[in-house]
């Protein structure tokens, strides 16, 4: 037997006779394997956090006998689960807004068992970013990394609660994987109410209940949020897709100090194509539908018709790549513009500023805020009606008994037409105590109306 095979022999036999330290020396792998997923995720667990959700759903009836059974507008609590990583040892925490949207009670359980009731501080739906606070001190922080760092096959870790309620510790799941992907824009969808683009792909097995839970590299710090995953099955098939953390720390920021998020707004409405078309992706530019009138893009000299090429030197292919080049945008940044206009290519520059239904004088009616509807709040917005009420927040009693969201306009209350915000306040006092009312509303570019009682 040549002298090689007797080393081998001799190395496999030390392993197997020698103790534990002796054989991790002998084994490289298991060395390996310890320090890029294990090592990773010890750093980023004790930060973990389950986020437990009880909000109200109305029911719809399922059977014709609910339907003669149920009464209108019948609702029932739900419970949900998420999952959610501190960011301070002061209590704050991030997750996905999907997760807290609605919430009545927010419960977060800790690592080590501890249930806080939680506070919502800010939630924002076009990142799918929210911030929760509770109420402690001296709790373990997700060192952070950055997500730019980050390069295909790159080793992840996936940390969340999975099904948490039906297991009987609250020690977080933990599944590996790499990025499968960079920079990826994800077509929206009914499920999906965020914008997401410039995502991270990864095969780390991203479960329900693992929204809003650290994806860690193998450095052992956070750099994305993981939102939801692609599949037909409802379970896992290795697409899964997190926020990149620079985006959503820049976001909590923001709702932690403001409640809420300062964009800045250009005044610039595309046309989209039909999604579906296939065509979408490689469209030469994007094409100008809508200049709201001393907005920055008329300013500027834009035009519908025209169609914007590149965004300070990137080349724009169809509307995600725009949305992706306004989402970070800051109120008093500049966008370099390369458009064409029939067979001539000119350059322009965009200052943006602070959205006007931010800037807009509001209106408050208990826990709504309301602001009038003018033509920048309208090509902002993308509304289809030109005046009424915009609802600009909501809070979950007023979603519950008027059935109004933010974003909905209010048009007409009873036989009222309203043409500004003030007029809410006093329709609805004149009402009081009078009888029912009928709220029409615009939602998504159709009409709806809620009833409702107007005490004393």
């Amino acid at each position: 037997m040549p002298s090689y095979r007797y080393a081998v022999v001799l190395t496999l036999a030390a392993g197997l006779v020698a103790g534990p330290a002796e054989a991790q020396r002998a084994d490289p792998i298991a060395t390996q394997r310890r320090s890029v997923i294990g090592v990773a995720a010890a750093r980023v667990a004790p930060a973990v956090v389950s986020v437990n959700v009880v909000r109200r759903e109305r029911t719809l009836p399922r059977s014709t006998f609910e339907m003669f059974t149920l009464p209108r507008g019948y609702e029932q609590l739900v419970e949900a689960l998420g999952t959610g990583f501190l960011v301070s040892s002061d209590g704050l925490i991030v997750t996905n807004q999907h997760v807290v949207t609605g919430a009545e009670q927010i419960v977060v359980t800790l690592r080590d068992g501890r249930d806080f009731p939680a506070r919502l501080l800010g939630e924002d739906v076009r990142t799918d970013i929210a911030v929760v606070k509770i109420d402690t001190t001296g709790l373990p922080v997700a060192p952070l990394g950055r997500s730019a760092n980050l390069r295909i096959g790159d080793w992840v870790v996936a940390i969340g609660n999975p099904y948490g309620y039906l297991l009987g510790n609250t020690e977080p799941s933990v599944t590996a994987g790499v990025v499968s992907g960079l920079g990826r824009d994800i077509l929206p969808s009914g499920e999906r109410s965020g914008l997401y683009v410039d995502m991270i792909q990864t095969d780390a097995a991203i479960n329900p209940g693992n929204s809003g839970g650290p994806l860690v590299s193998a450095s052992g710090e956070v750099v994305g949020v993981n939102a939801f995953i692609l599949t037909q099955s409802g379970g896992n098939v290795g697409l899964g897709f997190a926020i990149p953390i620079e985006r959503a720390m820049r976001v909590a920021l923001d709702l932690r100090g403001q409640g809420r998020v300062r964009r800045g707004w250009i005044g610039v409405e595309i046309a989209e194509p039909p999604p579906r078309s296939g065509s979408w992706r490689r469209q030469p530019g994007v094409p100008v539908r809508r200049v709201a009138p001393g907005g920055p893009g008329d300013r500027a000299g834009l035009k519908p018709g025209d169609l914007i090429d590149r965004v300070n030197g990137q080349l724009i292919r169809n509307f995600l790549n725009w949305e992706k080049a306004l989402l970070d945008l800051g109120i008093g940044e500049t966008l370099r513009i390369t458009i064409r206009r029939g067979d001539e290519e000119q350059p322009t520059t965009l200052v943006a500023v602070e959205l006007p239904s931010e800037s807009a004088t509001r209106v408050a009616f208990q826990d709504l805020s309301l602001v009038t509807v003018t033509p920048a709040i309208q090509a902002e917005r993308s509304l289809s009606s030109s005046r009424g009420a915009l609802v600009v927040e909501a809070g979950p009693e007023s979603q519950r008994i008027l059935g109004l969201a933010p974003g909905d306009v209010v048009l007409q209350i009873n036989n009222f037409a309203i043409s500004a915000a003030e007029q809410f306040n006093q329709v609805i006092g004149y009402y009081r105590g009078r009888g029912a009312l009928r709220i029409f509303f615009e939602r998504a570019g159709r009409v709806g109306y809620a009833d409702f009682w107007a005490g004393r």
